[in-house]
């Protein structure tokens, strides 16, 4: 397994886990209020924070990964 095969996975399974933890199932039927705000809302605000976070690293470091044999022209 080469660099760029382990960066693929390392890259999917941090995308699968943004995915699955997008949805508070946690927080479903929860009627906490913070600062006039459901706190799933609080949940959905940071978590858009984080997922903004890591597709800054991902742009930055691993874009184009998965996209071999692409030609131009």
């Amino acid at each position: 397994m080469n660099g760029n095969s382990l960066t693929y996975i390392l890259w999917t399974v941090v995308a699968l886990a943004l995915v699955a933890l997008s949805v508070p199932w946690f927080l479903w039927g929860d009627s906490r209020v913070a600062f006039g705000l459901p706190l799933w809302i609080w949940w959905h605000i940071g978590w858009m924070g984080v997922t903004a976070g890591v597709f800054y690293v991902f742009a930055h470091r691993a874009w184009g990964i998965g996209v071999e044999g692409v030609t131009h022209g």
